[in-house]
């Protein structure tokens, strides 16, 4: 019997929404990360972009838990010389909650182009509402502990 590999033509793509109302974030992106690359999927292919896309709505209600401490530091550069910036991730999830919320979930993505079409598949939004209902997404409830 052959290896299976998938085909970028090949791969179908759901769409699913989940409600981020009181989960803990690094629970939230560990769970959307792995559907974003497609490992759960039987066919899943490490260098092909099997992953379906997901919407995040209610990113202001999600929680910093662990070591997850709100007054930690999140540092970023602009590009430009001294460009160093900082704010706490407290700062962060009352700011642009959306931008923290990617920020982790891109961190646990492949850092290489592939990375970035599987990131690309990623919409989050503030609050409950979305304008994606034309792809009729399907509701996802995450196993958090």
């Amino acid at each position: 019997m052959k290896t299976f590999m998938a085909k970028t033509a090949e791969v179908e793509r759901k769409w699913y929404v989940v409600d981020a109302t009181g989960l803990s974030l690094g629970r939230l992106a560990s769970q959307v990360a792995i559907i974003l690359r497609g490992k759960h999927k039987p066919t899943f292919t490490p260098h092909v972009d099997t992953g379906d896309f997901v919407i995040i709505v209610n990113a202001d209600k999600v929680v910093l838990k662990g070591n997850s401490k709100p007054d930690e530091p999140v540092y970023w550069h602009t590009g430009y010389p001294g460009g160093v910036r900082s704010r706490t991730r407290g700062q962060m999830l009352a700011a642009t909650p959306e931008r923290l919320v990617e920020r982790v979930i891109k961190g646990m993505l492949p850092h290489n182009s592939l990375g970035r079409d599987m990131f690309s598949k990623l919409k989050v939004y503030r609050g409950g509402s979305h304008p994606h209902t034309a792809q009729q997404p399907e509701p996802l409830t995450l196993k958090v502990d």
